[in-house]
This record gives C-alpha cells, sequence and structure tokens, in this order.
C-alpha cells in the first residue's frame, strides 16, 4: 500500500529506479505517457528496431524532445533523459540499469531479451506474456538463480487475476475460479486481420488512430490472448484448466458466481479451482448487459454457515446457494499501470505475478486446412490460433507451443481445428527460446508436473 511513498523517497534521495524500456509501440506508449509523471524513476534508455517511430510516439504521448535528446545512455545518466537507439544489448548490459521492461510483444525476442537482463543482474518486467505462457516457469527459477525479479505486468489481465487470487487466499477465502471476460463466439477462432475490427468493435479508422496492430488485437478476438494469459494465470497461481479448452459461458457481472460453479452444482467448471473466461455475448451473438469484457475476476466460497452469513449481511452479491461470491475489477488501463510492477520488483523485491508450476499450456492450432509448405505467422494471424490445455495433455501429445509458432514451415498438412506438434514442422532449434522451452520440457517430464 505504500508503493508511492517509497517512489517519493527515492526522488527526494536522488536515488531513481532506473529503467531500460525494450519496445515502444502502443503497450509500451502507454507506459512512457505515465513516466514523466511517476515520481522516482528514470527511464534511462529505449531500445526499439524502429528508433524514429519510438521518438514519434514519445511525441505522440506528450513528450518534450528534450527529455530524449540524450546521445548515449551514459549521456542520459548525466542528464537526467532518455536515449533512444535500436540497441538492446547494449541496454540490458549498462551497468546503471535497474529494471528492464520487455515490451516488444515478440516472444521469440522476449526470451532472449530476458536471459541476458537475468545474466546482467536485471530484474524484468515482462510484458510478452506470449514468452511467458510458452516457457514462464524456467524463466522465473533462472531469474531466482540469478538473484533477480522475474514478473508479470501489472495493468495486463493475468498480474490483475492474480492479484485478486492473492487478495483471496490472504483472506483465507478458497479459489473456485478466476479469470478474465472477453468478447467471445466460437467462430472468432477463425478470424484473421482482415476481419479483425468488424468482430472487435473497431472502425479501421478508429484502429488506424489508435496505431492499433491488427494482428496483435486478432490474437485477443481468435481466443489465442485469452489462453494465454489464462496459461499465465494457472501457471502462476496454480489454479487447473478445462481438459479441452476454454468454455467461454456467457454471463453478465451478477451471473458470475453463478455459472464459475461446479457442474454439480449448476455451474460449469470440471472441478473447484480452475481458470476460465466469461464471454460478454450470448450463443445468438446479443450483447450482455452490464458485461466483463475488459475485467477480470475471482470467485471464492464460504465455507461455513457464519462466513455466508456475513455475505448476506453485507449485500454481497452472490450465487443462489449464497456461497458462492466474485469479486471483479469491470476495467484494466493495460499499459498505464505497468509502473506498479516496476516499482513493486525494485523497491519490494516482489513480482505483481510470477510463473510458479508448469500446469498449463497453450498449443498451436489450426484455422483452417493448411498445407506442407506453408509457413506459420504466430498467434492472431491467418494460419493458427491458440488452445489452452493442460500442460500434461500437451507434452503428451507434443504439442507446439503457440509463442513458437512464428515463420515455422509445415512439412505436412493439418487439418482445421487440429492442434500442432513439434513433429509438424520444420524449426530452428538454434534460439534461446525454442532450447528454453525444450529445457523446462525436460525438467518436468521426468515427474510430477507441479511446483518448482
Amino acid at each position: 500500500m505504500n508503493l508511492y511513498t517509497k517512489l517519493q523517497q527515492r526522488a527526494a534521495d536522488n536515488k531513481p529506479i532506473r529503467i531500460g524500456l525494450i519496445g515502444a509501440g502502443k503497450f509500451g506508449s502507454m507506459y512512457l505517457a505515465q513516466v514523466p509523471r511517476t515520481p522516482g524513476v528514470h527511464l534511462v534508455g529505449i531500445a526499439d528496431l524502429n528508433p524514429s517511430a519510438a521518438k514519434a510516439n514519445l511525441a505522440r504521448v506528450g513528450w518534450a524532445s528534450e527529455r530524449s535528446s540524450a546521445r548515449s545512455l551514459d549521456d542520459a545518466m548525466k542528464l537526467g533523459t532518455t536515449f533512444v537507439s535500436d540497441d538492446w544489448r547494449a541496454l540490458v548490459t549498462h551497468p546503471a540499469i535497474d529494471v528492464v521492461v520487455e515490451c516488444t510483444g515478440n516472444p521469440i525476442a522476449a526470451v532472449e531479451h530476458c536471459l541476458l537482463a537475468f545474466d546482467h543482474g536485471k530484474h524484468v518486467v515482462n510484458v510478452t506474456v506470449e514468452a511467458d505462457a510458452f516457457c514462464g516457469a524456467l524463466l522465473a527459477q533462472k531469474a531466482a538463480e540469478a538473484g533477480v525479479v522475474y514478473s508479470m505486468a501489472f495493468g495486463d489481465q493475468p498480474a490483475l487475476i492474480c492479484d485478486l487470487v492473492d487478495w483471496a487466499r490472504t483472506c483465507g477465502f478458497p479459489v473456485v475460479a478466476a479469470g478474465r471476460g472477453h468478447k467471445w463466439l466460437p467462430h472468432f477462432a477463425q478470424s484473421t486481420p482482415d476481419t479483425v475490427w468488424g468482430y472487435y468493435g473497431l472502425t479501421p479508422e478508429q484502429a488506424a488512430r489508435g496505431g492499433l496492430n491488427p494482428k496483435m488485437f486478432n490474437s485477443f478476438l481468435d481466443g489465442s490472448k485469452p489462453s494465454i494469459e489464462s496459461t499465465a494465470v494457472s501457471n502462476a497461481t496454480g489454479l487447473a484448466v478445462p481438459s479441452n479448452g476454454l468454455l467461454y459461458p456467457p454471463a453478465s457481472v451478477e451471473d458470475i458466481p453463478f455459472v464459475t460453479r461446479p457442474i454439480s452444482e449448476g455451474g460449469v467448471l470440471e472441478q473447484k479451482g480452475m481458470v476460465e473466461v466469461i464471454s460478454s455475448l450470448e450463443a445468438n451473438g446479443r450483447k450482455i448487459p452490464y458485461d466483463i469484457r475488459m475485467g477480470v475476476w475471482v470467485t471464492v466460497e464460504a465455507e461455513t454457515d457464519y462466513i455466508k452469513n456475513c455475505f448476506e449481511e453485507y449485500n454481497a452479491h452472490t450465487d443462489p446457494s449464497g456461497r458462492y461470491f466474485t469479486l471483479y475489477k469491470r476495467w484494466h488501463l493495460i499499459g498505464l499501470e505497468v509502473g506498479v510492477s516496476v516499482a513493486s520488483v525494485a523497491l519490494r523485491g516482489e513480482p505483481t505475478g510470477v510463473a510458479t508450476a508448469w500446469n498449463a499450456d497453450v498449443v498451436a492450432t489450426a484455422k483452417r486446412d493448411l498445407n506442407a509448405g506453408e509457413i506459420l505467422d504466430g498467434e492472431g494471424g491467418f494460419t493458427v490460433w491458440g488452445k489452452l490445455l493442460p500442460a500434461k495433455t500437451s507434452l503428451a501429445i507434443g504439442g507446439l507451443p503457440l509463442g513458437l509458432a512464428h515463420d515455422v514451415r509445415l512439412i505436412r498438412p493439418v487439418p482445421q481445428g487440429q492442434s500442432l506438434t513439434w513433429d509438424d514442422v520444420a524449426i530452428d532449434s538454434t534460439t534461446a527460446a525454442y532450447k528454453t522451452r525444450r529445457e523446462m520440457e525436460l525438467k518436468f517430464s521426468g515427474r510430477s508436473l507441479g511446483r518448482i
């Protein structure tokens, strides 16, 4: 509760948290918009493949040009300004940097960025949850071995869900279910960047105004991002995942405690203690009033009559039995909230969500009939979407992680709806991302897929 006070003290002592940002796209720009308004932090450097675009985004979010006029990282340190370049290695290895914010959205690159940061004693706030989904447990372990903190990014839904789960457990409540909302109909799984805006609810003009990437936003719409984020939550909290993918039960906020109960009690869950995603659309496409589309939630259970009576006495909205109660945040502010993670890892040494197990995985699944020789284009593209599966199931079938299904050639045909395997593709086995994933599989395949 006192992060802001600690930041003010760092400012007063002239000992700001020194930050390096990799990737200044939409998410990174939202964080950049808040940096000048946050005491006790100094964004020393930004590394982006396109420095000119990064500077344009700085201007877009309101930075004065002199704030990013440094000619080197050392110059930025002396002047209290920011150096913009395309050299992420120089940024990550600079001795002055305390925290690296990985914000590229490229899971294969993100793993390399994280590993080098750990090697050089830097904490990492990993916005690229796609990387966390396929090897987060091992990244967390490597960070701990290096004596640094690895964290999900607050503002993104996984960290906010983890925060609600932590609240529930700290209060003594058993968590029945937790997750996020989403606008979902089954045919969205076949959506492509060409169809995304109509389904998503934006015009092409609105998307262009915001500089929104159709492929990235399609990864939300087609179910890939909900699966990725649910995987991250499962691996961080130990909550189980559905045996054959997310169910997306439609529900208003008021109905969440009703549907997020076990099947035996009238809900949709296979068991208590699971992740799930709530749809803001009925099966017929009707928009549900007072939805949770942009929010997060946790459902807890009153284990005694006394606690159940407390729910009733304080007008807590529950299911008809009075035993299940849902707490929620209806909105999240994405990159505008990342400063919470930066402050938490630097000032408290605590992550805002981190993988502690390999319980869940996201497996690349064919959007249409795919032919040998085709090149997979990863989440949000034209070829595959991500299906949430238990890690044991993914390991048993040799599932191809969605985060590694980028620029990969198919060597045999795969029918629509079938999950891809390692044997279906010719993959580059030299990348740090591939090696880290395979190392994680080896670590967990010889024993129960439980906590580290």
